[in-house]
């Protein structure tokens, strides 16, 4: 048989636990203003893709072709992305700007760069190799597999003459 009163007072110190617990979460949790953390990421978001327009209107007044010059911008943006993540820089832009900070070139390279950095202490194989892609990885996957996807798709219709 079991005793009532450890039954209730275990619930009665499952609910303290869970009250003290949520207290916690509450007193940790950041506090901000939803607009307030949307300017950021706007103005962060923004000052990348400047940046990157920049870029692009140096390469074009230097005559470089159209699709030269966007390629130029994506690796010139790669570069100092992966360059700002090596000096500990590209993590602040990410904690002031959040989202913003994700435009896609840069948020990926940060991304493989980051566990680069993270994991070199342990080894070149079983650090930097093993885990660079922790985070990019299923990025890359599920990037390339449903490009194959869209391509067979493509394909079908081009074969039944649709497209």
């Amino acid at each position: 048989m079991h005793d009532n009163n450890s039954e209730s007072g275990t619930k009665a110190d499952i609910e303290k636990r869970n009250e003290s617990y949520n207290a916690y979460v509450k007193n940790v949790t950041p506090k901000g203003s939803c607009v307030a953390k949307c300017f950021k990421a706007f103005i962060v978001g923004g000052c990348i893709c400047v940046a990157g327009q920049i870029i692009l209107n140096v390469c074009k007044w230097m005559k470089v072709p159209d699709t030269d010059a966007a390629s130029y911008t994506t690796l010139i943006l790669v570069f100092l992305s992966v360059i700002l993540t090596g000096l500990n820089i590209y993590p602040s832009i990410t904690t002031f700007g959040g989202a913003g900070s994700l435009v896609p070139i840069t948020g990926f390279a940060n991304s493989v760069a980051a566990p680069a950095i993270e994991y070199k202490k342990e080894g070149r194989v079983f650090g930097i190799g093993c885990k660079i892609f922790t985070i990019a990885g299923p990025v890359i996957l599920y990037g390339i597999f449903f490009s194959w996807c869209a391509g067979l798709i493509y394909l079908a219709l081009k074969l039944i003459h649709v497209l």
